[in-house]
């Protein structure tokens, strides 16, 4: 999903990339190199801003930073074994401060997706929450989990522990929000992340992870041509600033029909009242499950490298985004221009204006209870 912001906070110059190593890979895994630290940029909100690059045994890698937990570069080998950079985003903190899409690789809460008119009634109270999405409130507003700085340790030689305290009020919502974040790149060619909550006051949280993804690489082209199977047979249709109207509805002889293996692009440009709505696909699907169990949520391939992404969740649905409103205007890594519908999003999650839509499932999370979920984005080659 797409948020173009008007006030940008100022940018951080780059600093030289300085290397540190602060612990040695154990002798019982096939790491080359542990887990680096590399300044990203001086300060953000007076807090350093650093990259931390992590390997699993097979030699896929990741680099992330603190501000925002973002993944800036996930290479995954390709059919022929080599490696293929196939998240979006950019080289420099600059680059993510400066962006018109706020939200490449990116942690998201309080609230992901929106929030209708940036506003919601808990316990007899409404409360108000910033505009930054056509009047409603996007993915916590704009100064939300995508926009701080996370505390990180490291967890072994291939995973990173982030940790991030949001204070009472902070973007509107109620309640002290204890988070915690685990991304782990496992042997089993997975990007796993495990997210914990706790709060002292009733509050909505719904969170989730916005990486664009193209599978032929970062900045290589349109993603129209990749395959994709959605193991949901209902969605969430929207209105014209895409909020839920409330109904959960068949996709059974609609563009949104993806329970069989099909091109991104093979309806996208069809005649359909909710296309025109998001530009394209930018609706919620909810995943065909009960329960909170570790189930399939999506398959996606690309016929160019062979790259095979499963999506796995523990949350009942799952957000598909076709990077309808990138327009050209980005230039990212390697000088790569992003256009139009040239990366896409998975995000697991529970609905979108769940806590103004009384028949949607749930998202208050109370004092007393822990918040907790995993999604795994795991790789392959077809």
């Amino acid at each position: 999903m797409n948020n173009h912001f008007n006030k940008i906070l100022g940018a951080a110059a780059l600093g030289v990339l300085l290397y540190s190593c602060e612990s040695k890979p154990k002798e019982e895994t096939k790491l080359e190199e542990p887990v680096q630290e590399q300044v990203f940029g001086t300060t953000f909100q007076d807090k350093k801003v650093e990259t931390y690059e992590i390997k699993n045994a097979n030699g896929m890698k990741m680099k992330v930073t603190n501000f925002g937990a973002r993944v800036t570069h996930l290479w995954v080998p390709d059919k022929d074994g080599n490696p293929v950079d196939v998240v979006l985003g950019f080289e420099t903190l600059d680059g993510y401060l400066e962006s018109s899409e706020k939200y490449f690789g990116a942690a998201i809460g309080r609230y992901g997706n929106r929030i209708a008119d940036g506003k919601f009634t808990l316990d007899g109270e409404e409360y108000t929450l910033p505009q930054n999405n056509n009047g409603q409130t996007l993915h916590g507003g704009p100064g939300g989990m995508d926009y701080v700085i996370w505390n990180v340790e490291k967890s072994g030689e291939n995973g990173l522990i982030f940790t991030y305290t949001s204070p009472d009020g902070e973007e509107g919502f109620p309640g002290e929000l204890k988070v915690k974040m685990v991304y782990t790149l496992t042997d089993d060619n997975e990007f796993k992340v495990t997210y914990e909550a706790e709060t002292d006051k009733a509050t909505p949280v719904n969170l989730t992870h916005h990486s664009f993804f193209n599978l032929n690489g970062a900045g290589n082209g349109t993603v129209l041509d990749h395959t994709l199977q959605l193991n949901a047979s209902e969605y969430t249709p929207v209105n014209d600033v895409l909020i839920p109207t409330g109904e959960v509805v068949s996709v059974k002889e609609t563009p949104f029909d993806f329970t069989e293996p099909t091109r991104i692009g093979a309806r996208i440009n069809e005649e359909n009242e909710q296309l025109k709505f998001g530009g394209g696909y930018d609706h919620n699907w909810v995943l065909d499950k009960s329960g909170a169990d570790l189930t399939q949520a999506a398959v996606i391939s690309s016929p160019q490298t062979g790259i095979e992404m499963e999506v796995w969740t523990t949350e009942p649905a799952i957000q598909f985004y076709s990077g309808n409103f990138l327009d050209g205007t980005i230039t990212g890594k390697g000088d790569k221009v992003y256009e139009q519908r040239s990366a896409f999003c998975l995000e697991t999650q529970h609905y979108p204006d769940s806590p103004n839509q009384p028949n949607f499932p749930s998202t208050i999370l109370k004092p007393g209870e822990k918040y907790e979920q995993t999604c795994i984005y795991k790789f392959g080659t077809k």
